[in-house]
């Protein structure tokens, strides 16, 4: 009987997944698109039954369908979007849409509040990271102060992983990778849960248990398997969030190895050798027992460059919009005929740590064309991922080669631009199908299928081709890239002045008047 590994990762906008078998051949893959709530600015939602399950249990019932006489699905992991933070009732239902990441920085008191009270140095040395909008803590004390009740009646706090997880198996269990963005509830050097600072945030009874990434944490119980089409009694992976399982599924798994994932948001991750922090940075976990990473991210890269194509560049329906836009942009020279765009249009992760931080376009004249914005954009993107790879050098961590993936990595253009900023050659593998191709690797793990240390990069992960900063390029970015932090320090204020006005606004209040810095 031949043996198959399931796939599956949450995404923003869309679902992904996959069978394939122990040696990497992909079998058959599946999607599901959905959408992200913005109830107000700054403010991001999903619904955990509406959204997560159900693109999980619908991908999954098309998979197993097209499983043959003969095979069977031998192992299954998901991951997801992270960290999220959802409560869950003594019966294990959703209470609220899920609160996502990063990008929902709705916690910016509560962040002031926690620092405020436990000093934002003692904060650092207990979870190896600054409190910022990525932080589950802070969001934990804002639904205890904005909705008590909720926050009363919860029996456990999940992220969006940890509930795919619960709903598979019926076990309350998180991955320690995305578990490091817990803080203040989290010790990074021990890696185990820490109540020195719970007081007020939550009681560490309500967390879920900490396993690795790679570890079986259960079976797929009879419920889900009449909801998926699964086996009752499938070995099920702990997973992880989607950046990390996009880590494993290009092979970055030593130490100095990045992955830059080009999605709706950019992600960076970079393995350590031991744990090495930064406060402008995340210090997590990595993916398997003992591994320490850095992680990065930035808001909006590719969903900048989506918001530019549905306002100005044709639409979602023009299904040819993008491929102009790109060979706009290749018209278009290095520096965007001197355009600067600050991509922080939902604010900035990090190393900003900026929730007010917004989008800015300046140099624009009469003489510019639409091709050069859209460069000037990608070459926003390319800056904000300069100063994530400055900073992490900044850490004493060695980058010893760089490893490309998501769905902006298609566009050569892009890439050439990001390695000609950041002075680094990008790697670019044969398969950049993402996640859940992860998702599928850790699952085999999980099952003890797959147990030759060396399977993941001898059969999985076979790179391709290189992209190396092109010189042109190069002379501009290192011309632009100091203006740039320039052009966000100086419109900071105004900046964050609209930004009060974009809050001010949805909730109804007047509009508000100047203030001096």
């Amino acid at each position: 009987m031949g043996e198959l590994l399931l796939g599956v990762d949450v995404g923003t906008y869309s679902s992904k997944g996959l069978l394939c078998r122990p040696d990497g051949t992909v079998v058959a893959e599946a999607r599901q698109a959905h959408t992200m709530d913005v109830p107000q600015p700054g403010f991001a939602e999903q619904d955990a039954d509406g959204v997560w399950w159900h693109d999980v249990a619908a991908i999954c019932r098309e998979l197993t369908a097209q499983v043959s006489v003969g095979d069977r699905v031998a192992g299954v992991a998901v991951s997801a979007i992270g960290p999220c933070l959802l409560p869950v009732d003594a019966d294990d239902r959703p209470m609220r849409p899920g609160i996502l990441y990063g990008v929902d920085v709705r916690a910016t008191h509560q962040i002031e509040a926690l620092e405020a009270r436990y000093g934002r140095d003692a904060l650092y040395e207990l979870g190896g990271m600054r409190l910022t909008s990525q932080a589950i803590g802070p969001k934990l004390l804002w639904l205890r102060e904005h909705e008590p009740e909720v926050w009363a009646r919860a029996a456990r706090f999940h992220t969006a992983t940890s509930y795919l997880v619960l709903r598979l198996t019926g076990r309350h269990v998180i991955d320690r990778h995305t578990a490091s963005h817990s803080n203040p509830l989290i010790d990074l050097a021990r890696l185990e849960w820490d109540d020195r600072y719970a007081d007020g945030v939550a009681e560490l009874e309500r967390l879920p248990e900490l396993a690795w990434a790679d570890e079986q944490v259960g079976e797929v119980s009879a419920a889900a398997a009449a909801e998926t089409g699964i086996p009752a009694g499938t070995p099920v992976a702990c997973g992880t969030v989607d950046a990390l399982a996009e880590a494993v599924s290009v092979g970055v798994v030593h130490p100095g190895d990045l992955m830059l994932m080009y999605g709706s948001t950019a992600f960076l991750v970079l393995v350590t050798d031991g744990m090495r922090a930064h406060p402008d940075l995340w210090a997590t976990a990595g993916a398997t027992r003992g591994q320490y990473a850095l992680a990065a991210g930035m808001s909006t890269t590719g969903s900048a460059t989506t918001w530019f194509r549905d306002q100005l560049g044709g639409g979602p329906a023009d299904a040819e919009a993008f491929g102009r836009l790109f060979a706009e942009a290749e018209d278009s020279p290095p520096g965007s005929r001197g355009l600067l765009f600050l991509p922080y249009l939902s604010g900035e992760r990090t190393p900003l740590h900026d929730p007010d931080a917004r989008g800015v376009l300046a140099g624009l004249s009469l003489a510019h064309t639409r091709g050069d914005v859209f460069r000037s954009i990608l070459e926003g993107t390319a800056f904000g991922l300069r100063h994530i790879i400055e900073t992490m050098r900044e850490s004493g961590a060695p980058i010893r080669r760089v490893v490309a993936v998501g769905g902006g990595a298609a566009s050569r253009t892009w890439l050439s631009i990001v390695s000609s900023a950041c002075g680094m050659t990008q790697q670019v593998p044969e398969r950049t199908i993402g996640a859940s191709y992860g998702d599928a690797f850790l699952a085999g793990r999980a099952a003890g299928i797959i147990t030759d240390p060396d399977a993941l990069e001898r059969d999985w992960v076979r790179i391709t081709d290189e992209v190396a900063p092109d010189p042109a390029m190069v002379t501009a970015a290192d011309a632009l890239a100091p203006w740039f932090r320039d052009l966000y320090r100086g419109s900071r204020d105004a900046v964050h002045a609209l930004a009060r006005w974009q809050r001010d606004e949805a909730i109804g209040a007047p509009t508000p008047t100047r203030r001096d810095p």
